[in-house]
């Protein structure tokens, strides 16, 4: 298992849109093949950061959902909130204690 983790910076005064639109994607990624489960939270310092949380059975599900219509789906409900592009990165599973 993979989790992904993205910061989304949204263009200032654009978040309760951003917030609206994530409503609509959310469900989109959590129904593609190798998820298991996606969240966003809202930065405590910086409102208009976001984090995207995605749990993939792999990096390989991450990037071939990144093939699929659902992305072009989600990529149309929330990537022009963006001011920059996101930073994407991934990790394993939690070391043990």
């Amino acid at each position: 298992m993979m989790l992904e983790h993205a910061l989304l910076a949204v263009t200032p005064g654009e978040e309760d849109a951003f917030e609206a639109s994530i409503g609509e994607a959310l469900p989109i990624i959590d129904s593609a093949e190798g998820c298991f489960g996606a969240e966003v939270r809202r930065q405590a310092e910086d409102d208009s950061i976001y984090l995207l949380l995605v749990r993939w059975a792999s990096i390989e599900a991450h990037l071939a959902f990144r093939e699929t219509e659902l992305f072009a789906s989600w990529r149309a409900l929330t990537h022009h909130f963006y001011r920059e592009p996101p930073s994407v990165t991934h990790f394993h599973e939690p070391l043990s204690q």
